[in-house]
């Protein structure tokens, strides 16, 4: 097995370690101060219904978006169509693509912040001086026909 210092991804390294690595740990004073924060529940989160996205309040739904964006920086929807059991489905093949091997992952992955379709620990590795404690898979969707070719052929269920 290699050195911890020598895996990509967060995945792996986690795995043949005791102790977190100094390069994910931030300076206390880069740490938020939990006597400041605000304490919030869900409810303090915009939650933006999209069942009349497709109709005469449509215009209201983007206001609600835009404002949320500008306020809060993020939201909830709810009614966005999707099926449960798709949205289960999406998820269990996220989990599938995370536990294959090592070298089947790396095969997407990238330091590279402006690849559009990559796998990766941190935004930019080569200038952050501080990882996150994460992997994520970033995929470009639309067009999907211009680039699922670029999306992960393991699991097979993936595309």
């Amino acid at each position: 097995m290699a050195p911890a210092a020598a895996k990509l991804l967060l995945t792996d390294l986690a795995s043949g370690i005791d102790r977190v690595p100094d390069n994910y740990i931030r300076s206390e004073a880069d740490r938020p101060n939990l006597t400041e924060v605000e304490a919030s529940d869900a409810s303090s989160i915009p939650l933006v219904d999209l069942q009349g996205l497709s109709g005469p309040n449509r215009d209201d739904i983007i206001r609600q978006i835009g404002r949320a964006c500008q306020q809060d920086g993020f939201f909830q929807i709810k009614n966005h169509g999707i099926p449960e059991e798709k949205v289960q489905a999406i998820m269990n093949i996220a989990r599938e693509f995370f536990q294959l091997p090592e070298s089947e992952r790396l095969k997407y992955f990238s330091d590279d912040p402006t690849k559009s379709n990559r796998l990766s620990t941190s935004f930019n590795q080569k200038t952050e001086k501080v990882s996150n404690w994460r992997d994520f898979l970033s995929l470009r969707c639309y067009p999907l026909e211009e680039n699922m070719h670029e999306w992960p052929t393991n699991p097979p269920s993936f595309r």
